[in-house]
């Protein structure tokens, strides 16, 4: 079965940042991840997350990242993150938003572990924290040669998933991230 062509990039710009595990941001770039488990931060409130763009720059963090929330199998395939140089961020992952469910089951959230890089048991955590239920989105992902660097700034810093940016990256010359074939399903 071959799946539907990835939607290109529509913004010609964005000032959009969704944060994320630096590993998980590596995983993305490497087609080694197809979808983003999603929480919320505690800047977030009582609503918790929301997917509120559709396109958005993938802003890497090492905050509460840790290599033991990594599934060991996958962990000794991707290549190590180099740390930038403090006080900047490289942006140059880029998401579009193929689809969105919000998952009440863990069940549900169980199947997807092996579309994304992290354990079993932070899947699990992640799900129960406050109040069980997850998001699950499934992106395409494109890359730049060379990324867009930014000084941090205050307005960055804390527990918030999106980051609006002082300025507007352009997309152009975005690249699609090629994704393994899945294997069959079994019966």
């Amino acid at each position: 079965m071959t799946s539907a062509p990835a939607p290109a990039p529509t913004l010609a710009s964005n000032r959009m940042a969704l944060k994320e595990w630096a590993i998980v941001t590596e995983a993305l770039r490497q087609g080694t991840q197809t979808i983003l488990l999603r929480k919320g931060g505690i800047a977030e409130g009582p609503g918790g997350f929301r997917i509120e763009h559709s396109e958005f720059w993938l802003y890497p963090t090492q905050f509460h990242q840790s290599d033991d929330h990594i599934r060991v199998e996958v962990a000794e395939q991707l290549p190590s993150v180099p740390v930038p140089p403090m006080g900047q961020i490289p942006l140059d992952v880029y998401a579009v938003v193929r689809e969105v469910e919000y998952a009440e089951s863990e069940e549900v959230v169980l199947r997807r572990v092996p579309e994304q890089i992290l354990s079993e048991q932070t899947v699990r955590d992640r799900f129960h924290y406050r109040k069980p239920g997850l998001f699950i989105v499934t992106v395409d992902v494109f890359v730049r040669a060379s990324p867009h660097w930014l000084a941090e700034q205050p307005q960055y810093a804390g527990c918030h998933s999106w980051v609006p940016l002082e300025t507007e990256l352009d997309t152009e010359g975005l690249a699609p991230v090629s994704c393994p074939e899945a294997p069959p399903a079994e019966n």
